[in-house]
């Protein structure tokens, strides 16, 4: 019996093996690899058009550098999406409400992002911490500010996505005891916020898939600072 709201997201164990490695694998099983045939199937045909469009619209403004990171951030793109959308089904767990997860991926693409533009472009890299123009007495204490909010990103993705897919999480699980509780007592109102809970599911499905596509754009917007 579930003693708290939140166990939800507590990391599940089963027989000494955690969860999470499971719901890691899942991405890569679920989608088919295309095959060497000159037609595809619909599946196929729908995988590459999403992939091939997504990809073209998150690489257009950025420089011949970023290109090289396509492959990864498409890749990360699914999978986010993936998890988050498995995460809505009966039974299952969602990898991505944990904070540990979210920061084990924002870090060090974050990382790899400021190294890249420490390395090809030092001088534009450390002009970001001090805007054009700034007066004298304010020097200092502006680059500490853009020094805490450089170091602030990684922890606003992962903190952003955890806080999003959480809230959603509980808000679904309160609504839907609501309607369980009510529906001997006031079966009229049970329906009503059982109406409320499909529309809520819904609302979910979409924040599932917009917090995958911010968490990759944001990224993609710190890649293009530095490249």
């Amino acid at each position: 019996m579930m003693t708290s709201f939140f166990d939800q997201f507590m990391s599940p164990i089963y027989l000494g093996i955690p969860l999470m490695a499971l719901a890691f694998i899942l991405p890569w099983l679920l989608f088919p690899s295309p095959a060497p045939r000159w037609l595809n199937n619909r599946l196929l045909t729908l995988q590459s058009w999403f992939i091939n469009r997504f990809t073209a619209q998150l690489l257009a403004p950025m420089n011949i550098g970023g290109h090289k990171w396509a492959l990864v951030l498409t890749s990360l793109m699914i999978f986010l999406i993936t998890l988050n959308m498995l995460g809505l089904l009966p039974y299952t767990f969602t990898p991505t409400t944990q904070l540990s997860l979210n920061m084990g991926l924002a870090v060090p693409l974050w990382l790899a992002t400021v190294l890249i533009g420490l390395r090809n472009q030092p001088t534009a890299a450390l002009g970001h911490l001090l805007p054009e123009g700034t007066p004298g007495p304010l020097i200092p204490v502006l680059i500490i500010i853009e020094t805490i909010s450089l170091f602030i990103r990684p922890l606003a993705l992962g903190v952003r996505l955890t806080a999003n897919l959480t809230a959603g999480h509980l808000l679904m699980q309160l609504i839907a005891t609501a309607a369980f509780v009510l529906l001997p007592i006031m079966p009229t109102v049970a329906g009503l916020t059982a109406i409320v809970l499909f529309l809520l599911t819904i609302l979910e499905v979409a924040v599932a898939m917009i917090q995958a596509y911010v968490f990759v754009l944001l990224m993609s917007l710190y890649l293009q600072e530095n490249v």
